[in-house]
């Protein structure tokens, strides 16, 4: 049986200066180390502004602390004319785990298909870059075709000429975020379920059964542990709760709530 280390990830998106970065990861690392987490228990991980990253990867390689950290984009290039665009060698380089790719706000706002977010992922796994794959329905998707089908046709265009590599998959019903209104656990499970099997169909049995996927939505410590019970949810991909360190770190130490 394939076991698969649960990943919290917090997107910062564009809030929080290199100086607050440095604020809100010691003091994120420092209540982990006072509750004694184990990363063996959850993997945590945050995804500053590109501003921040150098001033992170610093603080972390200096303190030693166990967290990851990752960009919320990437180019499909490594290097050339694209004014704005952050390299995968620069993340690389940043010793930079993950990177998000797809994200919906990317989408909506600058017009991302699924074959440039499968390109982006590519170019992340050339470096030794972890994509954060994102994928999920609108309210009006949710009403035309169901919770699944949208995410499920977005993981298999992206996947299709994925080179072999470990992904991350975030689902992350676009309804859902930063509307203080989440999926239900159940809802969640269903749809990363069905997203599992379209691993499956793409990149074999082996592959979908060690690939995390995460939830994301309006993910609160009150309600993670739900989440976390669930057979396909593997983590979550947290908006605004993880700009506050201490509510972020109760997210990430959900063991403490399972069962309870």
């Amino acid at each position: 049986m394939v076991t698969r280390t649960p990943l919290i990830a917090g997107n910062w998106k564009m809030n929080l200066d290199h100086l607050d970065a440095i604020r809100v990861v010691q003091k994120l690392a420092w209540t982990l180390q006072d509750a004694k987490h184990d990363a063996k228990d959850a993997e945590v991980a945050v995804f500053p502004p590109f501003t921040d990253l150098r001033s992170v990867q610093s603080l972390v390689a200096a303190e030693r602390f166990d967290l990851a950290y990752g960009g919320q984009d990437v180019s499909e290039h490594d290097s050339g004319a694209y004014t704005g665009e952050i390299s995968p060698v620069f993340l690389a380089r940043l010793d930079c785990r993950y990177v998000l790719v797809g994200h919906s706000e990317r989408r909506q706002i600058h017009g991302e298909t699924d074959e440039l977010i499968g390109r982006k992922s590519a170019a992340a796994l050339r470096h030794g870059v972890t994509p954060v794959i994102c994928i999920g329905e609108t309210a009006e998707d949710l009403e035309q075709h169901g919770a699944s089908a949208v995410p499920v046709q977005q993981i298999r265009t992206i996947l299709a000429d994925l080179p072999a590599g470990e992904v991350v998959v975030a689902y992350e019903p676009v309804w859902a975020i930063g509307s203080g209104q989440a999926a239900t656990a159940e809802q969640a499970q269903e749809v990363c379920a069905a997203i599992r099997a379209a691993i499956a169909d793409v990149r074999g049995a082996e592959a979908a059964a060690s690939t995390r996927i995460l939830y994301g939505g309006s993910v609160k410590s009150g309600n993670i542990a739900g989440f976390m019970r669930q057979p396909d949810v593997d983590g979550a991909l947290v908006g605004g709760a993880s700009l506050d360190p201490v509510e972020f770190a109760a997210i990430s130490r959900f063991t403490h709530h399972v069962g309870t």
